[in-house]
């Protein structure tokens, strides 16, 4: 079923075209993912989408009783009630129908009521659908509801009576997303609403939408998120609009294999073409081949010439250097505690940590643990007590992600070179350059950048410094997703050592080669990327459980060990089984993803004359296909299998 469509959608902002011809459509249960650069007109879409702004012509179809919410990016939840009651609001008409149930209840326990069989009856079977629709509706658990999206959305250790008007900024937005999801419209329109939540409660939020019984679309960075959810991404670029099947990861694999494949197509009809024009240019003035000339001359008009491809805009190019090499021992923490002030209770206590050279550690934990004022404490902008070292020759380059090391009075120019007095200002312009700022960009003042050109700016700063040392924390926040990319590579590449805070678990993935859990009494150090950290937890979580088992077992007396313990195991045999049930489903779709690519390369090439001439090419391209067609249809009886 259709939810939602939109047809050659065009919208312009004055005299500029931010949107051509969008074509979208919204079914039943689809996930959907609408990517592009920064400015491309996400959020505009989106707003259209909800009817929040108008459009200049084109069409947007939506059957009436399809319902639709929107949540717009950092939107904080105003309202002088209580937690508790704005989340109760969702189900006022519920509550209205439970008031409805209770005064026909006392009617009912009336006993004149009893003498007027007829009133009775008619009163009876009004309670009957009233409570029946009641039950449908969800009045029987909205309560329930309510509890788990609050605990879902880290409310678990708040008083729910707080008034809402003395929370802060993120804990508005976390609200309003969790008031939204409450309402369980159709089609649910999100702009990054992964943002102000930690790795925790974005697991949390990832199941709830797996979940989800109406349809998703979603903006958003949290490239993690977009694989664990999506199965439809929407690319925005050049004021157009493309469609990809599968996740994020699948997109960027198909977005590249389409792209070579178009401009091979391309420079092959521009070879046809100068063929056909120097043959055109050299026979036509002859009497012997001037007709030839003249009919290659019309096959040439009325050809369908191929545009060139477009590539994306152009992308930021960078590297981290050092100037020199640490020595092995990098830093070492020994009971590290701190406090902001003597009567304030202790943020972080007898914390233990050590870096060696080359190591990359990502530092996660929950809001509020302390992860950035443990950051703050090595680079020696707070005091802590306890001991630190830091090692030989160790030079540190910090990123901070208010980027407060930014002076807003200055130009971007200035403010690198004012850092840099002997370099020219060529040689500034350049390394500007190649993080896209170009041409009067560069005498902008920094007070006037968005985030995202804040961002590249401090990370140009800090690639000056040629540290050993980088201390990162939330290095992505506000770079999109192609800038997300190339810092990524320039930090894999990177030969010193990294410590860093992120949410980012894509990030974390490509970058991390050790996970430090924090916590307010100790660290715990994984030694692997994020998914080696999720699944020791898992691990832990299940060894955990079956100890709990034995302990309750013992408390009640040996009869029946034997059956909790092997019950146990075999739920936790089940599990197992279940996530590698799960890894080869998704093995399955990325295989098929790339036999569907060279089945349609195979499939151009054989539209090709030349090809389809060559007898002994063509039957070599035709048994490669069936061999492909065989392959997929073999993968999708697997796939069908572990479904089943």
């Amino acid at each position: 079923m259709i939810l939602l469509q939109l047809n050659q959608l065009t919208k312009r902002f004055g005299a500029e075209l931010i949107l051509s011809n969008i074509k979208l459509e919204v079914q039943m249960n689809d996930r959907i993912a609408i990517v592009g650069r920064n400015g491309s007109g996400k959020s505009t879409l989106l707003k259209m989408m909800a009817g929040e702004l108008s459009y200049d012509s084109g069409d947007i179809f939506k059957p009436k009783d399809v319902t639709m919410e929107y949540l717009a990016q950092n939107t904080g939840l105003d309202s002088e009630e209580s937690i508790w009651n704005e989340m109760e609001k969702v189900f006022a008409h519920l509550k209205g129908i439970e008031k409805e149930l209770r005064d026909m209840e006392a009617e009912m326990a009336d006993p004149e009521l009893f003498d007027n069989h007829e009133a009775y009856q008619k009163l009876l079977s009004s309670y009957d659908e009233r409570q029946d629709y009641f039950k449908r509706a969800g009045g029987y658990h909205y309560e329930a509801d309510i509890k788990a999206v609050l605990n879902g959305l880290n409310f678990h250790d708040f008083d729910w009576n707080t008034p809402i008007t003395s929370l802060s900024g993120g804990q508005k937005t976390r609200l309003a997303l969790g008031k939204l999801l409450l309402t369980k419209p159709d089609v649910l329109i999100l702009d990054e609403p992964t943002n102000h939540l930690d790795i925790e409660t974005l697991s949390w939020l990832e199941g709830y939408l797996q979940g989800y019984e109406g349809a998703v679309v979603i903006v958003s960075h949290d490239r993690y998120f977009l694989d664990k959810i999506v199965n439809t991404v929407y690319e925005i670029a050049h004021q157009g609009s493309k469609k990809y099947h599968g996740n994020y990861s699948n997109y960027l694999q198909k977005k590249e294999a389409d792209y070579e494949l178009e401009l091979k197509s391309f420079e092959k009809q521009q070879s046809e073409i100068k063929r056909m024009e120097e043959f055109i240019q050299k026979n036509i003035v002859r009497a012997t081949t001037s007709k030839r000339a003249q009919s290659r001359r019309k096959q040439l008009e009325k050809m369908d010439k191929l545009e060139k491809p477009k590539t994306d805009q152009s992308s930021a190019t960078f590297s981290f250097q050092v100037n020199k090499k640490s020595g092995n021992d990098v830093l070492k923490l020994n009971d590290l505690s701190f406090r902001y002030d003597p009567d304030s209770p202790m943020l972080f206590d007898h914390l233990s940590m050590n870096l060696q050279r080359g190591d990359s550690v990502a530092l996660v934990g929950p809001n509020g643990v302390g992860k950035t004022t443990l950051l703050k404490t090595i680079i020696g902008e707070l005091k802590a007590s306890g001991t630190m070292m830091l090692g030989t020759n160790v030079q540190i380059g910090y990123y901070d992600q208010e980027q407060t090391n930014l002076n807003s009075k200055k130009t971007v120019l200035n403010e690198l070179w004012d850092d840099y007095p002997l370099k020219n200002e060529k040689d500034i312009r350049t390394i500007l350059g190649n993080f896209l700022f170009s041409g009067d960009d560069v005498l902008k003042p920094v007070s006037a950048l968005s985030g995202g050109e804040k961002a590249r700016l401090s990370l140009a700063k800090l690639m000056m410094q040629e540290a050993n040392f980088l201390i990162l924390d939330e290095p992505t926040n506000h770079l999109d997703l192609d800038s997300k990319e190339v810092l990524e590579s320039a930090l894999i590449d990177y030969p010193g050592t990294l410590l860093f805070v992120s949410h980012d678990r894509y990030f974390i993935n490509k970058i991390a080669t050790q996970v430090v859990e924090m916590h307010p009494k100790e660290t715990r150090t994984f030694l692997g990327d994020y998914d080696y950290y999720v699944q020791k937890k898992q691990e832990e979580l299940e060894l955990q459980q079956l100890e709990e088992a034995e302990a309750a077992q013992q408390a009640t007396g040996d009869s029946g060990e034997a059956q909790i313990k092997n019950s146990f195991q075999q739920d936790k045999a089940n599990k197992r089984e279940e996530r590698k049930r799960q890894r080869r489903i998704t093995e399955i779709e990325q295989q098929i993803e790339e036999v569907e690519i060279k089945i349609e390369e195979i499939e151009s090439l054989l539209c090709d004359p030349e090809i389809y001439q060559d007898h002994e090419k063509s039957l070599e391209l035709t048994e490669s296909n069936q061999s492909y067609q065989q392959q997929i249809e073999t993968l999708m009886e697997e796939w069908e299998q572990l479904h089943e």
